[in-house]
């Protein structure tokens, strides 16, 4: 018996070792939406407001991109918050 419990400990240890000493994938970063997420270079250009005629009101549309963090291997993760207002139509 002690002899099965030291095989399964020895594979146990040996899967773990191949397992850690595997090369790792790199890392793959990418938005189904690239308006939305970007990832590295500098800050995206923010366009000016807008305003859409929704009918009986209009709204005013304003896009600014944002510094969300770091990637692991170190590129900046940029996100864009849109703000968005009820105004009187021109």
């Amino acid at each position: 018996m002690k002899k099965i419990c030291a095989l399964v400990v020895y594979a146990a240890v040996a899967l773990a070792l191949a397992g850690c000493g595997a090369a790792t994938i790199a890392p793959n970063y990418q938005s189904t939406n690239p308006d939305l997420m970007r990832i590295g270079g500098d800050t995206p250009g923010s366009k000016d407001s807008e305003i859409i005629n929704m009918g009986s009101y209009c709204l005013q549309v304003t896009d600014k991109w944002k510094a969300d963090g770091k990637t692991p291997d170190g590129q900046m993760i940029w996100t864009k918050d849109s703000y968005r207002k009820a105004v009187p139509c021109r």
